[in-house]
């Protein structure tokens, strides 16, 4: 019996060093090909130049094959999804942020990932304000503009990436607080919401200060306030609506990298590890600050824990606000 006994343990160690072999072979190997990050919005607009930034400077720091891929639609939710449906072998990443994370779920009935279920969250990216931009040829230049505009019989045409988008859940909160006729226009990305506010097709346009940034410092449009609690470092003369014309309105975008859910803990973990080395890159930071984004970085655990507590704080928002799309 005891001969046996022996017998069966040596079988089950075996067994489980066997099963341990493919997962550590996986690590070691990863990455053999490209590895494909996918921008859930077209170019030019805030989300862009993050994936764009930190898929070069990945590619610099390791030697790795990294593409970025803008894929948009359904105000980002279909790159989230195609992402969701990937092989869970970390080649295919997507840059998740709030608009398609944290408020698609909860507004589309008929979207099939869960945000929390369905990926395996890598690391937080960054973190920034919404800004409100228009022409500087506009006569909206302050917060007290745009609640007057937005209390006038035509009201104030409101440009975002998307239904669905936070610049919609924004302006929806910002209606409410200021008691203004807010009419929506959605777009296909910021890209060309900026392009039509400049032109002067809708009064304002409201997305990441990224993607307003570089047209604010160019002159091609004028920052008018920032949804934040407190004005970013970056723009420091921006005032902030809840300083102004809205009390309590704190609105702010993250962005993060996610694998499908069932990818293996040591790619995560090594995705993890060689992110955080681009997170801290000087160049990066640098760069993130002329926008007015902050880098972030971090554990796999502490992303993972913060998607779940801010996922749960976005359903409550939306049921709240009463806003459904389908």
């Amino acid at each position: 019996m005891k001969v046996l006994n022996r017998l069966v343990k040596s079988a089950l160690v075996a067994a489980m060093s066997l099963a341990v072999l493919p997962l550590a072979a996986t690590a070691q190997s990863f990455p053999d090909k490209p590895i494909k990050i996918l921008c859930p919005f077209p170019p030019g607009g805030g989300t862009d130049f993050v994936s764009r930034i930190v898929g070069a400077k990945l590619a610099e720091l390791t030697g790795w094959q990294v593409i970025v891929e803008n894929k948009p639609g359904a105000g980002g939710n279909l790159a989230i999804e195609f992402a969701s449906k990937a092989p869970a072998d970390g080649y295919t990443l997507v840059m998740g942020q709030t608009d398609n994370m944290m408020l698609g779920p909860w507004l589309y009935n008929n979207l099939t990932y869960d945000s929390v279920k369905s990926f395996s969250p890598v690391i937080q990216v960054s973190v920034t304000p919404a800004g409100i931009g228009t022409s500087p040829k506009s006569d909206l230049k302050t917060p007290q503009d745009l609640v007057k505009k937005g209390k006038s019989a035509e009201g104030l045409r409101w440009g975002t990436a998307g239904l669905g988008t936070l610049g919609h859940v924004v302006g929806e909160d910002f209606k409410k607080r200021a008691n203004i006729n807010l009419l929506q226009v959605p777009y296909k990305g910021a890209g060309p919401a900026i392009t039509d506010v400049m032109g002067g097709q809708v009064d304002v346009y409201i997305g990441t200060l990224a993607s307003l940034a570089p047209h604010a410092k160019s002159g091609k449009l004028l920052a008018v306030a920032v949804t934040s609690g407190e004005r970013s470092p970056e723009f420091p003369n921006v005032p902030t609506l809840n300083e102004t014309v809205a009390k309590g309105m704190d609105f702010n975008i993250w962005t993060g990298l996610f694998a499908p859910a069932g990818t293996p803990p040591a790619v995560v973990a090594t995705l993890n590890k060689e992110l955080n080395r681009v997170m801290a890159d000087p160049d990066v930071i640098a760069r993130f600050k002329s926008a007015g984004v902050a880098s972030a970085g971090g554990t796999v655990q502490n992303f993972d824990a913060f998607v779940k507590k801010d996922y749960a704080n976005w359903g409550r928002i939306i049921k709240e606000s009463g806003i459904k799309l389908n």
